[in-house]
């Protein structure tokens, strides 16, 4: 085997986590790709390698602030404090370890609601604002998460251009 052929196949299980991480924020995301085609480019050189990596820049970057920014401003409309949001992450982490997996989702939904509980002190509208805030963030996990497999596929393109072509 290669450097190139390793280094390919590093990257692309680096994408993999990344693609994942975007899913569970617990690991890295959509900066673990762009990084890990930064050094493909690096590493295999040529026009193409840095073609491809600028399309996967730019695909990443957009996922990452469509996310922060769709989000971010449902959340601002929402009134939704970040220290909800916070907690939410904090119990989601501790959930991730308590109940693998499925500890995570629990604890973000749970850490969310008792903030929105404890600042709006009403069960049904903190509810209805962390269930809001819930569609919100997952709405910008789905775009980024969009832009991200993109970006997967364009590195596979590059793969096959510089293997292939």
């Amino acid at each position: 085997m290669n450097t190139d052929i390793i280094t390919s196949v590093l990257v692309g299980l680096a994408i993999l986590v990344g693609c994942l991480g975007i899913i569970v924020p617990v690991l890295p995301g959509s900066i673990l790709i762009g990084i890990a085609v930064l050094i493909w480019a690096i590493i295999i050189g040529g026009p193409t390698a840095w073609i491809i990596f600028a399309i996967v820049a730019v695909l990443v970057a957009a996922g990452m602030s469509s996310s922060l920014v769709l989000t971010g401003r449902k959340l601002k409309t929402l009134q939704v404090p970040n220290s909800s949001v916070l907690l939410g992450g904090v119990l989601a982490i501790i959930g991730f370890f308590v109940i693998p997996v499925l500890g995570l989702p629990i604890g973000f939904v749970l850490g969310l609601f008792l903030a929105e509980y404890g600042r709006l002190k009403d069960a049904k509208t903190a509810w209805n604002s962390s269930w809001e805030s819930i569609k919100a963030i997952g709405l910008g996990a789905g775009i980024e998460l969009g832009l991200a497999l993109l970006a997967s596929i364009t590195y596979g393109i590059g793969l096959l251009i510089h293997f292939f072509g």
